[in-house]
């Protein structure tokens, strides 16, 4: 692994509805290395989603830091955070978002031209890769509603990864797809992470979760535990490293 990317330091997370204070992320210290990929995991409520959301500067924390490739993002403005995000961060959700009067092309390749990094021809040249090498380059002219859910996940993983971030968060991923489309996505996952992406993905899923290098357990706003896996070298690996991660997971009370 390489340095560390992402960093919280006693991160917390406050919400107040009807005067009463929810503490959903207490003193969180976490740590994410380059190319690492990691899975949170957790029963519900536990903070999990929140975690992703306010690591990403998407949701914005009570108190802490969270360090991202050397930036503060506690002192970082609206504007600031939003080009952050759109260059060096990538987002796939369980909700497909997708603007609908859009082809699935042309949502792909919008946060490319947003990013103003690369030309359009250059940026319309990997939306096409990217859709090739997730087979699914024969949907490109295609409405949102016109193709099935594993085919708009792949589509949302092209988006996610069109400005070749250096980070893609992953809120369960696969929680909307059939055994297969998951399947499908993860490999995807995995390859993107082989080739330097730095993963850090939420999941409720054993089968996922195992096909990360790390696992971290959230339970009440706090990390609880961490179960090393390691990098999957192949398929053939998959059933052990299920059994050694619901054998932990038994033990955290899952």
């Amino acid at each position: 692994m390489g340095n560390t990317v992402l960093e919280s330091k006693e991160l917390c997370k406050t919400y107040i509805l009807d005067k009463v204070s929810n503490n959903v992320l207490q003193n969180v210290d976490f740590k994410l290395k380059e190319g690492e990929f990691t899975a949170i995991m957790g029963p519900s409520g536990s903070g999990k989603s929140t975690l992703l959301y306010t690591l990403s500067g998407m949701d914005k924390m009570t108190s802490g830091k969270v360090i991202f490739d050397g930036e503060d993002l506690s002192g970082m403005n609206h504007k600031q955070l939003t080009d952050l995000r759109l260059h060096k961060m990538g987002f796939v959700f369980q909700q497909m978002y997708m603007l609908k009067k859009l082809c699935i092309m042309d949502n792909i390749i919008l946060p490319g031209y947003q990013a103003k990094s690369r030309s359009k021809e250059e940026v319309n040249d990997r939306a096409r890769k990217l859709m090739h090498n997730l087979g699914i380059d024969d949907i490109a002219t295609n409405e949102i509603s016109e193709v099935s859910g594993g085919q708009l996940q792949r589509a949302c993983l092209c988006r996610a990864l069109i400005n070749s971030p250096k980070i893609l968060f992953a809120d369960e991923p696969t929680g909307a797809l059939n055994s297969k489309s998951s399947a499908e996505v993860m490999n995807e996952l995995r390859k993107a992470n082989s080739e330097g992406t730095t993963i850090l993905m939420v999941t409720h899923s054993e089968k996922v979760a195992a096909s990360s290098d790390r696992v971290v357990y959230l339970v009440d706003g706090n990390i609880k535990g961490e179960l090393n896996l390691g990098k999957q070298k192949d398929e053939a690996e998959s059933a052990a490293r299920e059994r050694k991660l619901k054998n932990w997971l038994d033990e955290m009370g899952w």
